[in-house]
């Protein structure tokens, strides 16, 4: 299933464009793409702008921005260098957050079942982008995995209780 924008349900739910509003670490993010966006902003405030744009309108505010030839984006006035340990723990927790907060998120990951997830127009080039297709479709089958064992516990233990 090829994740994009322009796709059906769900994979076009689960494009970083769409709206999925969730708090990150008491600030509010309106979509993914807006967050990893903003990550280009090393002032504060403006970051925080950032992160409540979606589409197009987050993608376009940083494609200016030439992060790429220091390999360092911000979270709060702090440097991260985009092959760090750090960078990648900051994504997860993003996005760990962002399917835990926002149920229609997490409706159209668990509706993709088991289907192999892609994302055919992601770069694969660290160097070049802030999230590589790889790390992007990773997350979405870890996050996946997480949620449907969780399902999994809620229904049986919705099945105990009512024997």
């Amino acid at each position: 299933m090829d994740i994009g924008s322009n796709n059906g349900y769900p994979a076009g739910n689960l494009s970083n464009f769409h709206a999925h509003p969730f708090v990150f670490r008491e600030i509010p993010v309106t979509s993914m793409e807006g967050f990893l966006q903003g990550l280009k902003f090393k002032n504060p405030e403006m970051q925080k702008h950032v992160f409540t744009l979606m589409g197009r309108v987050a993608k376009f505010k940083g494609k200016k921005k030439k992060w790429w030839r220091e390999q360092t984006l911000w979270f709060q006035g702090n440097p991260i260098k985009r092959e760090s340990d750090e960078y990648q723990e900051l994504l997860d927790e993003v996005y760990e957050a962002m399917f835990t907060q926002n149920e229609k998120a997490k409706k159209a990951l668990l509706a993709t079942n088991r289907a192999v997830l892609t994302h055919s127009m992601g770069k694969k080039d660290k160097s070049k982008t802030v999230l590589t297709e790889r790390e992007f479709v990773r997350r979405l089958h870890r996050m996946r995995t997480k949620l449907q064992k969780e399902e999994k516990k809620k229904c049986l233990s919705s099945k105990r209780s009512k024997n």
